[in-house]
């Protein structure tokens, strides 16, 4: 009796024989005999061939199973195996183990093959281009009609794919720095975009052509030439480019921070200035403020002054009616001379009285006493205050303050019951005649 079962590791399509047998080689191989041992793993499928007077037929047998062949995985044995052989003569079928395990992995390599860069269309640059593809046979069926039964391993599925597999390589990675505005010398490092712009086009012509599904492509390495004179050329042109965008960068950080600094110096310059000016202008008010009246008394003392020598020369106005120059009494001249010295009198006492009221009001701009000492009370565990003197006694009254008060003034190093304060014990002493005297003796 036979064990039908793939022990093989890698392999897409693989035809059963007996241990001991090359495939194709006699019609022992095709010999199956009833009550032979099938073994189908998980991810596997056995295709058993045989004829018929109808035809070729084929039967499925997906994984897992392990049984013995009867009618009940192989319906038409029924009518195939004769009375000849007593029911256990072979009969003759080809069986085929399909792989359908979900990540089946190939590597594949594109050899050199020339870029272009965006800035030197005509530089052709030397690339090669490796990677994996995981794919899984999802349509067995349709497989095995687009390929055939036979032998079929990763080996020759890469041939067959390798020609489409490196004309799509080689059409995205040569017009992708067009496309993306992308130098060849960053390529390396925009693997992704590789990927992304690959796969829809291998994935349609593999499931379509191949019979297969794509689940993922990994390009894992885009290896530039880089003794190619082409690539060397184009690095010493990146790497000018980025120098002089990295030293003109600089220059611009440096002249934005030299143009700050001078602008901050200007700004606290010109602050400075109106400060400066401010001030003066505030000092100069205050002064002639302070000196107004005293300056306001200098013209009237003037005016008064002129006044007096004008009435000096009243008395002369009008003398020596015969024209001799005779020195006689003018009493025109008098009575105007008295009029004038009144008035001057009331304007001179108006001027000392004014200055007076100055003085005080100078006196009453004079700035506040300093304040008093105050206090702070300690009031169901916070901090209140603080408290001028005259307000402690409002807080006795309403009993905030008592003489277990803790309470804390500027100088004391720390915070200390009210009744052991100097200053507060009157606030607790009982007022005179609250207490009565002493009972006097018989």
């Amino acid at each position: 009796m036979n064990v039908i079962r793939c022990d093989q590791q890698e392999y897409m399509v693989w035809k059963w024989r007996p241990e001991g047998q090359t495939v194709n080689s006699t019609s022992r191989e095709n010999a199956i005999r009833w009550g032979s041992q099938l073994r189908v793993k998980d991810g596997e499928v056995a295709v058993f061939v045989y004829s018929q007077k109808n035809g070729p037929m084929q039967d499925f047998i997906t994984g897992p199973y392990d049984g013995t062949i009867s009618t009940a995985n192989l319906p038409v044995l029924a009518s195939i195996v004769g009375t000849l052989w007593g029911g256990e003569s072979p009969f003759q079928a080809e069986v085929y183990f399909i792989n359908i395990q979900l990540n089946n992995q190939l590597r594949f390599g594109v050899p050199y093959f020339d870029v272009f860069d965006p800035r030197l269309p005509d530089h052709g640059v030397p690339m090669a281009v490796r990677g994996v593809l995981t794919f899984n046979i999802k349509d067995y069926m349709g497989f095995i009609k687009l390929n055939r039964l036979q032998d079929f391993d990763h080996d020759t599925f890469k041939r067959q794919i390798s020609s489409a597999l490196a004309k799509h390589v080689r059409q995205v990675v040569t017009n992708l720095p067009m496309d993306s505005n992308l130098p060849v010398v960053q390529l390396e490092r925009r693997l992704d975009i590789v990927n992304d712009a690959l796969t829809p086009r291998l994935a349609e012509q593999l499931e379509n052509v191949f019979g297969v599904q794509l689940r993922s492509l990994d390009v894992s390495d885009l290896e530039i030439d880089k003794t190619s004179p082409y690539y060397l050329e184009l690095r010493e042109l990146t790497a000018g480019i980025t120098a002089e965008t990295m030293k003109a960068q600089r220059d611009v950080n440096i002249k934005n921070m030299k143009d700050t600094q001078e602008l901050n110096i200007h700004n606290m310059e010109e602050t400075l200035r109106i400060q400066r000016e401010e001030a003066q202008r505030a000092q100069r008010l205050q002064t002639e403020t302070q000196f107004m009246g005293a300056h306001a008394l200098d013209q009237q003392t003037t005016v008064l002054k002129a006044g007096a020598e004008s009435l000096g020369q009243m008395g002369q106005m009008g003398g020596g009616g015969d024209g001799g120059g005779g020195g006689g009494m003018n009493a025109a001249g008098m009575m105007t001379g008295m009029m004038m010295g009144g008035a001057m009198g009331q304007q001179m006492a108006g001027m000392m009285n004014n200055m007076g009221q100055y003085w005080q009001q100078g006196q009453q701009a004079a700035p506040p006493p300093m304040p008093g000492v105050q206090f702070f009370i300690a009031v169901g565990g916070q901090q209140a205050g603080p408290f001028a003197p005259e307000q402690l006694p409002q807080l006795v009254q309403n009993g905030t303050l008592t003489m277990q008060t803790l309470v804390w003034k500027q100088g004391m190093p720390q915070w200390a019951a009210a009744s052991t304060v100097p200053e507060l014990a009157p606030l607790f002493a009982p007022p005179a005649g609250a207490v009565p005297p002493p009972i006097p003796g018989v």
